[in-house]
């Protein structure tokens, strides 16, 4: 048996644990600068506002439903985070972090000596209890009836957070609810061509023959399949998401840049941001894009947009020689004369550390003492101020990002700690 566990409107939950009288009114937690609704309160919701809406168009609601609104504090969500993990950590050996508000929890074994619906419970009122962060868990024979069995529990009260589905009966009448669309596994594009052919459920799918579901959806869409008929086959160190084939760091500027030393500020700090990513994942970079624009919504103003792709003659994660080709290519595209208003980073050739091809006619980098020196800056930026070590010509360029609405770090700041008076 497998247990997912899922925070329930994370970073929203992050922000209710520390303003207890936003609990029930309705909330949204912003992008970069400020920029648009990333996550959002079920009451949110149900004032008909969207996941990516610009935050401008939502003026009414802040007025007339006393919408709250928050700049996204991604160093109170991680602790937060920890925090849960640690937390789930304590009730088997073995748990994969999935994301930051969800994991895997294997639970072989356990049902000959818990009441697992029961064993659920006590991790969801636990969690809650110590961190009040609420989480909805679904117990499953397979990760993909588990992740499924999470969504249940999370949209029907009756659960009370936990849904266990451990019967050929639960699981079939879960398949026929389930929409194929929202299939852990199957992906936007292959349920859109299911969909046109017919297939709007879990059990649909899980009704299509084997070999069929090989022949067009390879080897991933039958594990998927397998998986649905409670066959286990996705193992605790199979999560094939955990490896981004490319990562993007994109954002828009508060006000226009016109001159390239202020251009360099963001792209280095952007390119520093993905290979840190790079390195978190075990990963290196073998070509990498760098794209900057101007503000398309100013129709008066120039219009200029370029883009230049990089590739290294050898894979790396090194954030000094990545950020160099970097701002190679940038002086390249920067043209003068224009306001700019994003830039984007995209490291788009990723591949596995450990599969990194040697090339026989360079010196292969980065050398021993290099990696070292990134592994230090790593930790150090983890354990104490993020982006506290950087290379100098990032300057403070994040600092420039519109954070308004930004809530205090009160768990990893002393200068934010509560103040509780008698």
């Amino acid at each position: 048996m497998f247990g997912l566990a899922d925070c329930n409107s994370f970073f929203v939950s992050c922000e209710r644990v520390f303003r207890p009288e936003l609990e029930k009114q309705p909330v949204v937690v912003l992008s970069n600068n400020d920029g648009c609704v990333v996550a959002l309160s079920n009451e949110a919701k149900k004032l008909g506002i969207k996941r990516g809406i610009p935050f401008y168009q939502l003026r009414r609601q802040v007025d007339e439903y006393h919408l709250t609104a928050f700049s996204s504090n991604y160093t109170l969500y991680g602790d937060m985070s920890s925090r849960v993990m640690n937390i789930l950590g304590r009730y088997t050996p073995d748990i994969e972090i999935y994301s930051i508000d969800e994991a895997f929890l294997n639970f072989e074994g356990f049902e000959a000596h818990f009441n697992l619906k029961e064993y659920g419970g006590e991790i969801v009122s636990t969690v809650r209890r110590n961190t009040g962060i609420p989480i909805s868990l679904g117990i499953a024979p397979t990760k993909t009836l588990a992740k499924m069995a999470s969504v249940f529990a999370k949209k029907y009260t009756g659960y009370r957070g936990v849904c266990l589905m451990d019967t050929k009966e639960k699981i079939d009448k879960a398949l026929k609810l389930f929409p194929i669309k929202d299939i852990w596994g199957i992906g936007r594009r292959n349920s859109r061509k299911l969909i046109d052919d017919g297939i709007n459920t879990a059990a649909d799918f899980a009704a299509l023959p084997q070999t069929q579901v090989r022949r067009t959806f390879s080897v991933t869409g039958e594990r998927t399949w397998r998986e649905l008929h409670g066959d286990s086959c996705i193992d605790m160190d199979m999560v094939e998401t955990d490896r981004k084939q490319q990562i993007c760091t994109s954002r828009s500027f508060p006000t226009q840049k016109y001159k390239i030393s202020e251009l360099e500020e963001f792209v280095s700090s952007f390119t520093s941001i993905g290979v840190a990513k790079l390195r978190s994942q075990k990963s290196c970079v073998l070509s990498m894009i760098v794209h900057i624009s101007t503000n398309h919504f100013r129709e008066d103003d120039p219009q200029y947009s370029n883009s230049i792709m990089m590739k290294f003659p050898e894979a790396t994660s090194d954030t000094l020689v990545v950020t160099k080709e970097a701002l190679r290519g940038l002086h390249e595209i920067f043209r003068e004369g224009y306001g700019y208003k994003r830039a984007a980073v995209i490291m788009a050739e990723v591949v596995p550390e450990d599969m990194v091809q040697g090339n026989l006619f360079m010196q292969s980098f980065p050398h021993k003492n290099r990696k070292q020196l990134m592994s230090v800056m790593d930790k150090m930026n983890k354990g104490f101020v993020s982006n506290g070590i950087r290379l100098a010509v990032q300057g403070d360029a994040l600092n420039y990002l519109r954070r308004d609405l930004l809530s205090p770090c009160y768990t990893t700041d002393w200068n934010n700690l509560i103040k509780v008076h008698s």
